[in-house]
């Protein structure tokens, strides 16, 4: 959170304005700085992460199958399905996590029509290879870059690659606008299509340009937005700090991290651990649950468990989705917090191998 004043100071004037939507002031300068933060053509601030999505999937006018990966936040799959298409689901890689682009060419039929892939705990995914593959099939890509707020590979961001990229803003990422959400795309076209989607196709207050839905943000959310933008290299930096005493501290546990895709900067959004048994994770959540100290199965289960995509199978996914955690980290987390974590953690692992 920001400091109050300083939301206070951008509710003043929302207040003496009385334009709490409809593509605000607040809205607009919000964009442009994070089109100029981002170093991206085109940027879009929507409600939510999941909508970005959304209006990927229908700007891009897809249909039939999309292959995309079986470990993500279940929006990823909800989108396509919400989208009346078919989820194609294509493993993952067993080091980085991320889909396999080796893999996608097995799965693409003549209803395929694009790839959507995730990137996992703001960890690139092989992009060059994943549109190697795309232009050779006359498939679009978008990347779920719900994760990868500064993320960037071979030196540009993230969101500049695939057709569109869509980011998330809510309350729980690095920058957050208590609930939010982007489509970045290089594509002008392609942006004045989606920003007609977002408001009901409105081009004016009496002429329309085809069927649109709600997807607009407020000004209250933008504002904060621009309040959290100031302090972006700060929790940035922040949490890189956070991840690497982890690392000091959890040197001696049995345990790996996901490996990073060469020529990608990662932004440390997450602390994932990928145990060598299931039952690892449970003791070591449970341990630090008695102390008061929360983690989170991320992503657990794997998405090919769902009800609605039908009877489909990752088995590499379905291997490793039950051996991951993700530790605590947040702007506020203090070292010693973390030495308490680590100790736990140690103790905890002591104790299963000695059972085992």
């Amino acid at each position: 959170m920001p400091p109050a004043e300083e939301y206070q100071a951008y509710l003043k004037g929302i207040w003496e304005r009385e334009w709490l939507t409809n593509n605000g002031p607040l809205v607009q300068e919000l964009e442009k700085k994070l089109k100029k933060y981002l170093e991206v053509d085109n940027l879009l601030f929507l409600n939510n992460g999941t909508a970005a999505l959304q209006f990927a999937i229908r700007s891009l006018q897809l249909k039939g199958e999309i292959i995309t990966t079986p470990f993500s936040y279940i929006a990823t799959t909800s989108s396509i399905v919400w989208e009346r298409c078919r989820p194609v689901f294509v493993d993952i890689e067993q080091e980085s996590l991320n889909l396999n682009p080796a893999l996608i060419e097995n799965s693409i039929t003549s209803d395929t029509s694009a790839i959507l892939a995730t990137h996992i705990f703001g960890n690139p995914c092989d992009v060059d290879a994943i549109q190697k593959v795309a232009n050779k099939h006359n498939l679009k890509v978008i990347y779920d870059a719900a994760h990868c707020f500064g993320s960037s590979y071979k030196g540009r961001s993230i969101y500049r690659y695939g057709d569109i990229s869509t980011a998330s803003f809510h309350a729980t990422k690095l920058f957050q606008t208590v609930e939010g959400g982007a489509v970045i795309t290089s594509e002008s076209e392609l942006n004045r299509r989606i920003e007609y989607m977002r408001n009901f196709g409105h081009d004016g207050p009496e002429n329309y340009r085809g069927v649109g839905i709600n997807g607009k943000n407020s000004e209250l959310h933008a504002a904060m937005g621009l309040c959290n933008l100031v302090y972006a290299e700060r929790i940035l930096n922040s949490r890189k700090m956070q991840s690497l005493y982890y690392d000091k501290l959890l040197s001696e546990l049995n345990a790996k991290k996901p490996a990073v895709l060469q020529d990608a900067d990662i932004n440390y959004s997450y602390y994932p651990l990928i145990f060598e048994h299931e039952s690892m994770v449970v003791d070591i959540k449970n341990a630090l649950e008695k102390d008061e100290i929360f983690t989170r199965r991320y992503f657990y289960p794997s998405l090919t468990q769902l009800d609605y995509v039908g009877e489909q199978t990752s088995p590499v996914c379905s291997e490793l989705a039950p051996r991951i955690l993700c530790l605590p980290i947040y702007y506020d987390l203090q070292e010693s917090d973390q030495e308490r974590i680590a100790s736990i953690i140690l103790h905890a692992q002591h104790h299963c191998t000695s059972i085992i």
